[in-house]
């Protein structure tokens, strides 16, 4: 399964989310790899590994067709793996630009390793550009991540529009797993109120489980460690781990290990 965390507009939480649910579906006991198709690298760092000491990075196989194989790194979870991202990456799009095959590179590459992982989590760039038309051809499904604040669903509208041109043209199996409200303040109303009208909304799509504001979150980045690893019991973790249940849930596979 092929999981991609995108939103074009960015400090949503979408790296954060990428990050932290493959975090508890390794916990889980769910084979992981994450994909770091972010330049900013963002990704790459929050589970521990040394953009500078790399060798073998995304770009690699985007650009030169070399196997993802030689590109996945262990992390501090034994389940967990992860393809880095260097700001090599900032040029990609237009290199690949001219390409006949510019828009299924990602796909290609992952092709080949696909069987051995349960899950494969895409953090996209803060952008509708060519990497995150890639992250959405080889993908089976998105996530959304959309924070409880004013503007909330500003974008959202061209993010679904350009889903539905990439189940058109090159992708037809693309789904929306789910919008997933970040950044939930109970105390505020503002908050109450964006979580309720985005369900009036989308219904359904949007998941149970929604992601606080919550300061171990944002330290833990700066740690090198997903929020499981930084602080267990703290509301992020737990809105984490509750969201890698649902969707198991959702896909009719139970977690090996309760978290």
């Amino acid at each position: 399964m092929i999981i991609a965390v995108t939103n074009q507009k960015g400090g949503v939480g979408k790296t954060t989310t990428a990050v932290n649910l493959a975090a508890s579906l390794a916990v889980a006991e769910k084979n992981v790899l994450l994909v770091d198709l972010d330049p900013q690298g963002n990704a790459t760092v929050n589970v521990g590994i040394d953009r500078s000491a790399v060798s073998s990075t995304v770009y690699d196989f985007l650009l030169d067709g070399d196997g993802a194989g030689t590109a996945i790194l262990k992390t501090e979870l034994e389940y967990l793996h992860c393809i880095p991202s260097t700001r090599d990456l900032v040029g990609a799009e237009l290199e690949l630009a001219t390409e006949k095959d510019r828009a299924s590179r990602l796909k290609t590459g992952l092709a080949g390793i696909s069987g051995r992982f349960d899950y494969i989590i895409v953090d996209c760039p803060p952008s509708l550009g060519l990497l995150t038309l890639n992250a959405l051809t080889a993908a089976n499904s998105l996530i959304i991540p959309l924070q409880c604040e004013y503007f909330a669903m500003e974008g959202l509208s061209a993010l679904t529009s350009t889903v539905e041109l990439v189940k058109r043209t090159f992708n037809p199996e693309l789904e929306i797993e789910g919008i997933l409200l970040t950044m939930f303040d109970p105390r505020t109303n503002l908050s109450h109120q964006v979580a309720k009208e985005v369900r009036e909304y989308f219904g359904k799509k949007v998941f149970k489980t929604v992601i606080p504001r919550n300061v171990r979150l944002g330290e833990s980045p700066s740690f090198g460690k997903p929020v499981l690893l930084y602080d267990c019991s703290c509301t992020g973790s737990t809105a984490y781990i509750a969201l890698a249940k649902e969707i198991l849930e959702n896909h009719g596979k139970p977690a090996d290990k309760p978290a």
